[in-house]
């Protein structure tokens, strides 16, 4: 057997975030009279002992890391993730999640296999990735972004729901090149990554440009994230965003969702009176008026604060009310599970999180043999055995 740097053990096990005792009871080591679990995989990664293969299949598994990369050298690099906009600058960031770690890695190969794709057929470039700077009005941006789409406000509002808006906003944006998908997870409910951890990604790659909406915020939210996230295309900034508002760039990217979706001039014309209104009846009409246009209350009390009609303080009380309000009600809106009677089938979901952008572009490669079936898994996080009934919507068997 070849022999195991243990460096890669203590490597893989710090980042999944997990301390050696904690990683010792995840890999099923159990205390002995001579030693305890900790004492074993510390044993293991001092090189004092060499690991089995079956450890190394179940830190694998644990870790989240391909078991090849056990066999490397040295540990690798942490590769071009982009920044992390949670965050204020020069601050690290107190919000390392290996879930999410694992998903931004899974992005990243996926939107690099669809680089190497639109590099095949020669794509066009999408022309706006990279035009517009923090000198840009806010006002002047958002009409620019609305015009490129080719969007209507009219016709967003006009959905029967947020879901439907947001169907219609996710088409404009994927005519214009960017590939949106929906994950919030590693593909099964027990993966899924809180909206405290991250709401949004973006790869500002002028080729393939990606942006991503963690799935488990409220839908109402998806179309603001969508917008947000397409921002940072425009700035040519790669990177996770959250629900930090102290960052210039959040600020910013926030401020043009917002104007897309909600024109300063409607709070000022019908919201201005809640300046001397209490919190309840401020609350009351945010919902109806937020209701109407199929966006989230809590994006209404955003641009308000924004706007100067309340003040910081009444923002995040509001803010916090929507918040509490939308945790309970979470398992009323979450999807019933695949299988059950009256959900979504697997493939029906699937789908709908990849997006038709996606589909039709590994659809069209393997009909052409750019892509093989198992790297067309890769993009769309199948098997390959499923990536022919996910593409032409028969009844898939088994999952990722």
């Amino acid at each position: 057997m070849t022999s195991i740097n243990p460096q890669l053990l203590t490597w893989a096990r710090e980042t999944a975030g997990l301390n050696v005792k904690e990683a010792a009871h995840t890999l099923g080591f159990a205390d002995s009279l001579k030693r305890s679990a900790a004492e074993r995989l510390q044993a293991l990664e001092t090189g004092a002992e060499e690991p089995t293969r079956g450890q190394l299949l179940r830190m694998a598994e644990k870790y989240r890391r391909p078991l090849l990369v056990f066999y490397l050298s040295q540990p690798p690099g942490t590769g071009d993730r982009g920044k992390d906009f949670r965050t204020v600058a020069g601050a690290a960031s107190p919000l390392f999640n290996p879930l999410l770690d694992a998903l931004i890695r899974d992005i990243r190969k996926r939107q690099a296999i669809v680089r190497a794709v639109q590099e095949e057929v020669e794509s066009p470039r999408v022309d706006f990735v990279g035009t517009a700077s923090f000198i840009d009005p806010v006002d002047v941006l958002a009409k620019r972004i609305a015009d490129r789409l080719q969007f209507s406000l009219q016709e967003f509002r006009q959905q029967s729901d947020p879901s439907s808006a947001f169907n219609y906003l996710r088409r404009k944006i994927e005519a214009s090149g960017v590939f949106v998908l929906l994950l919030g997870n590693l593909g099964s409910h027990h993966t899924n990554i809180d909206v405290d951890v991250f709401r949004g990604f973006a790869v500002a790659d002028p080729l393939a440009p990606f942006v991503v909406i963690n799935d488990q915020d409220a839908r109402t939210a998806w179309s603001f994230t969508a917008l947000h996230e397409l921002v940072h295309l425009w700035l040519g900034a790669t990177g996770v965003s959250g629900q930090n508002i102290d960052a210039q760039i959040e600020r910013y990217c926030n401020d043009i969702a917002g104007e897309i979706l909600l024109p300063t001039s409607e709070i000022t014309d019908v919201l201005a009176g809640l300046r001397r209104a209490s919190i309840e009846k401020m609350i009351e009409s945010m919902t109806t008026f937020a209701s109407k246009r199929n966006i989230s209350s809590s994006m209404v009390a955003y641009k308000l604060f924004r706007t100067n009609v309340i003040g910081e303080n009444e923002w995040r009380k509001i803010a916090d009310h929507y918040r509490q309000q939308w945790l309970k009600s979470k398992i009323k809106l979450d999807e019933p599970e695949v299988g059950s009677k009256g959900g979504p089938s697997y493939y029906v979901v699937r789908r709908h999180r990849l997006g038709d952008a996606l589909l039709d572009l590994v659809r069209g490669s393997l009909g052409e043999g750019i892509l093989t079936p198992i790297k067309a898994g890769m993009v769309l996080g199948v098997k390959a055995r499923n990536v022919d009934p996910l593409l032409h919507g028969t009844v898939m068997e088994g999952g990722r």
